[in-house]
């Protein structure tokens, strides 16, 4: 990945409807709105985000995915910053050094 993409989503806040009566966001959902937020960035979606598990839709809470591109995998560390009824806001930050 570029490193005009690691500093587009460096911290970007996000928020997402968490419709689900565990109050969680789906871990697809988390993971598209980090492929948008990036192709808004930087003109183009990374090859894959994947998440692990949904983020449960509490303040502080964290979720670990990971970004895929150009044959380079980055942890991208969420953090839920909000919640207020069915909206979750979050924020995002990609490690600078690839997992691999």
């Amino acid at each position: 990945m570029s490193r005009s993409m690691t500093a587009a989503l460096a911290l970007v806040a996000l928020a997402l409807a968490g419709c689900s009566t565990d109050r969680s966001v789906d871990k697809k959902d988390v993971a598209n709105e980090i492929s948008g937020k990036l192709a808004d960035q930087v003109g183009r979606k990374p090859e894959k985000v994947e998440c692990p598990d949904n983020l449960p839709a509490r303040k502080d809470a964290t979720l670990t995915c990971t970004l895929t591109d150009q044959g380079s995998s980055y942890d991208v560390h969420v953090t839920v910053t909000s919640v207020d009824g069915d909206h979750t806001k979050f924020d995002i930050k990609v490690d600078d050094n690839p997992k691999n």
